[in-house]
Parts: C-alpha cells; structure tokens; sequence
C-alpha cells in the first residue's frame, strides 16, 4: 500500500521549499511518465518536489535522486518536479482507489497544437469549452503550470492495464479542465504515475468503464476540478512576497 505522503522542505538557494514524499509499505508496481522513475518498474517511494519558476537545471531526474537520498528514500522511486506549492496537494478516494494531485493550469494547451506561424491562421477554428463548461466563466490565466497526478490502485494492474490507467487518468483530468473553462487539455509538463501492488491476479482492463478504471476516473476528475477551481499562485512568487 502507498502510505499517505509527509510534507518536508529541503533548504535550497537560501529558501526551504516544500517537498511532497510518499512511502510504499511494500515494493509497488508503477507505470508513469515522471523524469525520474518513469517507465514501468517495481517502485518504493514517491516525491513531488516544489521548485522555483526560475528552476533551469537540465539535470531533473539527477535533482530529484539527490533530494530522495536527503530524505533516507531508498532504492527505486519516482520523483515529480512542479513549480505549485506541494503542501496544496488535493486527495480524492474512490472505491479504494486513492488520487493526490497538484494542480498548476497556468500554461493550458492543446495536445494537438498548431505550429507557432500558423496558429494565428487557426486560431477560430480551435475546439471551444465542452457544453458543460459554458455556464462557467472562463478563470484569469495563472503562472505557474504543471499537473501532477499520483494514483495508488489497491489491485494488481496487469502491464497492458497500467498503460491504458495512465491514459485514462489523463482523460479525467482533461475533462476536468475543460469543465473548469479553459480551452485545454492539460499543460506542456503534466505527470501521471500510477501505482499497484506487484502481487496477485493482475486485472486486465484499466479504461474508464472497467472496474478499476472507473473509479481511478471518478477521483482524478474530482481532484483535478477542485484543484483548478481557483488560482494558483506559483510558491516562488508568494516567497516573494
């Protein structure tokens, strides 16, 4: 089972910035698109670390494996970066299915974006908001951006199952966004990572209508949506004062 996450800081730069650490009571299963740990492997721990909107390294998964060992982490992991203040992480429960995810839409896009000199051209003919969404206003941009969404399923996912959870988590949080107004599928940087205990029966089906996959839906939808629901000041910016 993945344990509730503690919240810590890590002094960096002359700041203590916030970290997020999950510890697996057992060796757990995962499938993710995170820069450290991503891929499918057996997994002990999670980390979803704040970072400053000037963050430049283009070492990521280095960072993230240096502030795991500061936190006695050990053996494999997976580390998420976000410039959201990871102690506004929202949980969501749903028929044992468990969600945390940490919400930043201040850089909505299209997944399937026009090239930069002829989005201009284009530009009318993009998709609007889903029909749920028009009594909603459509919300200020924010700054900061970046979706992290971390899934722990009490059941054995077996690998064809994992892959098609992510894509499933990725739906919700989509539908989510735009029943929030904005004209998006996600940001540029989101992470998903889903986890499951490595042993037993595996199930085969991890889409929106399995047993499984549908409450996995349910709860990335609801902590997406409230996530998103008001804006998100990027940490380094409320450090600033």
């Amino acid at each position: 089972m993945l344990c509730e996450p503690f919240l810590t800081s890590r002094s960096e730069s002359g700041w203590d910035i916030p970290l997020l650490a999950w510890r697996a009571e057992a060796p757990l299963l995962a499938v993710g698109s995170a820069p450290l740990g991503g891929g499918i492997g057996v997994r002990r721990w999670v980390l979803n670390a704040t970072v400053p909107m000037s963050y430049d390294r283009d070492d990521p998964a280095a960072h993230l494996a240096e502030l795991a060992h500061g936190l006695d982490l050990d053996g494999p992991g997976v580390g998420l970066l976000t410039g959201v203040d990871v102690s506004e992480v929202v949980r969501r429960t749903d028929c044992g299915v468990r969600v945390w995810a940490t919400v930043g839409l201040g850089t909505p896009v299209w997944a399937a974006a026009e090239p930069a000199a002829a989005a201009p051209d284009r530009a009318a003919a993009a998709p609007g908001p889903a029909p749920s969404a028009a009594s909603e206003p459509a919300r200020p941009a924010q700054h900061v951006g970046t979706v992290n969404i971390v899934v722990y399923v009490p059941a054995r996912l077996g690998d064809a199952a994992l892959v098609n959870a992510v894509a499933t988590a990725t739906e919700a949080k989509a539908q989510a966004i735009w029943e929030l107004g904005l004209p998006a599928t996600g940001t540029p940087t989101d992470a998903v990572t889903v986890l499951c205990p490595a042993d037993g029966d595996p199930a085969p089906y991890g889409g929106p209508r399995s047993a499984w996959g549908a409450p996995l839906a349910r709860a990335v939808h609801a902590a997406v949506r409230s996530g998103g629901a008001g804006t998100v000041v990027p940490w380094s910016d409320r450090r600033a004062g």
